[in-house]
């Protein structure tokens, strides 16, 4: 899978992956709770990345895109832009092939996200908080490094990897109705739609995202991509828009995308580490959230939800 034009949305691809790379990520546990399917009155199973390596489910993807590099490309070091787990995920998959990986943040990326990154090795290049800010001091130190961009979703190999976490979910509850994940630049929820689809074409699958950042929903059903304006989002992980790969997936394999306001996701958020006794950080609480306010949709349906990272500053809860 080195060679994109060899890329197929399929679970074939997403099979290969796991092949791949399930010598060096954690299988996650599929948990339940009989406490909050109570609350939700919904059969809920939650994949438990924020377990995984590096605290979210994007060392999936890092590490399927970095082991997929040939040596010759392997040597020149990778790089990346994003605001936290898929800059420590790559910083880790980098390290673990012997490679350098290049960060570009904003400035404002939460501090632990920036500490994750500096304890894998990964060298970080500061940029102001916008996306031209980002591809453009990426573009600057690619031209100084020759390092190879592994963008966070807009890659074949990283979707790929990200499907892994349904496919292990599937293979542990197969009977699955529906499953959600939350919905940022999109590579997560296409992985995840690809590889339930393709195992059971029944399985309904819902992208999950904070109104403050609606742009998956807007362009979902507009037909096109919207790319998020000004997004306001406790959910620092969803707050990026959809990309050119991750976008036409969704629309073929994505059954709708659910909103949810700011204080759902805040009480999601509390009630899973108060009842499940886990962190999880705010956009892995967007799904169940989800569940939350729209009862009647999923009411008597076993349904997965993947908990896509726990990489959450304690020191700034926004619940005490």
């Amino acid at each position: 899978m080195s060679n994109s034009s060899e890329w197929k949305p399929n679970v074939t691809n997403i099979e290969n992956a796991h092949q791949r790379i399930e010598h060096l990520i954690h299988e996650t546990p599929v948990l339940t709770s009989q406490s909050l399917d109570d609350i939700s009155g919904v059969q809920l199973f939650f994949k438990c990345e924020n377990f995984q390596k590096a605290g979210a489910f994007k060392f999936r993807g890092a590490t399927n895109a970095v082991l997929s590099l040939s040596e010759k490309d392997a040597q020149k070091g990778v790089l990346t832009h994003s605001s936290g787990n898929h800059a420590a995920a790559l910083s880790l998959a980098a390290r673990m092939r012997n490679i350098v990986a290049h960060i570009v943040m904003p400035r404002n990326a939460p501090a632990v996200k920036k500490a994750a990154v500096r304890s894998y090795g990964g060298r970080i290049y500061e940029c102001e908080p916008t996306l031209t800010a980002r591809e453009t001091t990426a573009a600057e130190v690619q031209a100084k490094t020759g390092a190879i961009l592994i963008h966070p979703y807009n890659n074949e190999n990283i979707i790929a990897g990200q499907g892994t976490a349904a496919l292990e979910l599937l293979q542990k509850v197969s009977d699955l109705d529906m499953v959600l994940a939350p919905v940022g630049g999109g590579g997560l929820i296409s992985g995840t739609a690809v590889c339930a689809k393709s195992l059971n074409p029944q399985i309904r699958v819902f992208g999950c995202e904070p109104e403050n950042a609606d742009d998956a929903c807007r362009s979902f059903h507009a037909g096109k991509i919207i790319p998020v304006q000004n997004p306001d989002t406790i959910a620092d992980g969803l707050r990026t828009s959809l990309g050119e790969k991750t976008f036409p997936l969704i629309q073929r394999f994505v059954d709708d995308i659910l909103l949810v306001a700011e204080e759902e996701i805040v009480f999601a958020m509390r009630l899973i580490w108060e009842r499940m006794k886990i962190i999880v950080e705010p956009s892995a609480a967007v799904p169940f959230a989800a569940v939350l306010r729209n009862g009647d949709m999923f009411r008597h349906k076993k349904v997965g939800l993947i908990l896509s990272g726990g990489n959450v500053d304690v020191g700034h809860l926004p619940f005490s």
